[in-house]
């Protein structure tokens, strides 16, 4: 069960957040973890980046893309493909250092900034993730998580190459930020980005990051999942996201996931993981959700999220008897409506009647809600569907048509979607 309702606010505990946080935290067993990286020592410096990609983008600057020709000789394909995206993308990738509580830094400094101390003689904490240029004008987008917390942002290039920059926007739903530098006198060359719709599982992809602060690193893997919903930052998850088992660590946190022909389709933010290191379980934020979200970061600041204010509960065969519904359907049980929403405003139903369900935790505990089926004529099979259909093609304001069975009815509902409540 999802919950499209916002639940209390959490502390930063449940996502270990080692790419923003300050200092180290206690990893349990199995926890998801965030990819930034806390450092006591400076990043390895790597180089700069080229042209454009924005929502209403403007003209990438052309670049070679990757062809299905036959190799050099003696170099097998999949190594050509690697060779290709590294060549393509490792001037877009930077390593993003963040300083925490410290004195303001006079912007003539020369950089590499020196660390400050804590009074003690004792570095203070940085972190080290990984960003990569979205367009000309000096936009490089992170984690939420990676910048969450810091003070001083200093963006550091494949060449070497240096600079401060501010943190314009950042959105924790999604776990994204954007970063911006002065971009004279860096030749700045922005990721080119591909389609969701094309993302399959078993596809050969490719992470650049720097794990552990090794700046420049290339770790490939292939897709091992789509549409996991994974946890966020905020109150919301974040679903439609790309499973790999592309090796992804500490420090890739905000680093570019690649697809064959060198396009970017994810945002790496997580791992799962045992030892706080690759397990061969890691998370990308979808494309299709960066594509959003980050002109409106750019624009205002801030991005706002689509709401409808229900939870549901994926319908399961096993619950027909008890729901009044026929085994062959699928589709959303409607559990809860929130007051004052724009579910409550369309008039739709939440569970009314309690019930003993003998399958508690798959079948809801109630029955009388209204069976969500399709979404603008999309068909909803699970409540993910709900949340990918939001994620990817509304915003605040939009009027969706729900399709719902309401007893022996097929109804069509409109509702007029609200911003996410803060």
């Amino acid at each position: 069960m999802y919950d499209l309702t916002p639940p209390p606010r959490r502390t930063k505990g449940p996502l270990l957040l080692i790419g923003g946080a300050g200092l180290l935290v206690f990893v349990s067993l199995c926890a998801v973890v965030t990819l930034g990286f806390m450092s006591m020592t400076r990043p390895e410096a790597t180089r700069a980046p080229t042209s454009d990609n924005q929502f209403v983008r403007v003209a990438a600057t052309p670049r070679p893309q990757i062809t299905v020709e036959a190799p050099p000789e003696g170099i097998d394909y999949e190594s050509a493909v690697l060779r290709n995206i590294y060549a393509q993308n490792n001037a877009s990738v930077v390593n993003v250092t963040v300083w925490m509580d410290h004195p303001p830094i006079d912007d003539s400094s020369a950089l590499p900034i020196p660390l400050p101390e804590n009074g003690n003689g004792e570095l203070l904490p940085l972190v080290n993730g990984s960003g990569f240029v979205w367009d000309a004008d000096g936009h490089v987008v992170t984690n939420f998580h990676v910048v969450e917390d810091g003070q001083r942002f200093q963006v550091t290039f494949y060449d070497g190459a240096t600079a401060l920059a501010e943190v314009i926007g950042r959105d924790e739903d999604s776990d994204l930020a954007v970063l911006k530098i002065d971009p004279e006198g860096y030749d700045l060359v922005p990721v080119q980005p591909g389609n969701i719709d094309d993302v399959y599982v078993g596809m050969r992809v490719a992470a650049i990051g720097n794990p552990f602060g090794l700046q420049g690193t290339l770790t490939s893997g292939i897709v091992s999942a789509i549409g996991r919903t994974i946890p966020s930052r905020g109150s919301f998850s974040i679903p439609d996201s790309i499973q790999t088992d592309a090796a992804i660590n500490p420090g890739n946190s905000g680093g570019p996931l690649f697809n064959e022909r060198g396009e970017i389709i994810g945002v790496n933010a997580q791992i799962r993981s045992e030892v706080r290191a690759n397990s061969g379980v890691g998370f990308a934020i979808p494309i299709a959700i960066v594509e959003r979200v980050v002109p409106g970061l750019i624009e205002n600041g801030r991005y706002e999220h689509s709401y409808m204010g229900i939870s549901g509960v994926t319908f399961s065969p096993i619950c027909s008897e008890e729901q009044g519904i026929e085994k062959f359907q699928r589709g959303v049980i409607v559990d809860r409506v929130l007051g004052n929403t724009p579910a409550a405003r369309a008039g739709l139903r939440g569970s009314t009647r309690p019930l003993q369900t003998a399958f508690t935790g798959i079948c809801p505990q109630a029955s009388g809600g209204d069976f969500v089926v399709a979404v603008d004529g999309q068909p909803v099979g699970t409540f993910d569907d709900i949340l990918i259909f939001l994620a990817r093609n509304t915003s605040p304001g939009d009027t969706i048509t729900l399709t719902v069975l309401r007893g022996s009815e097929t109804l069509d509902v409109p509702l007029t979607l609200s911003p996410r409540p803060g």
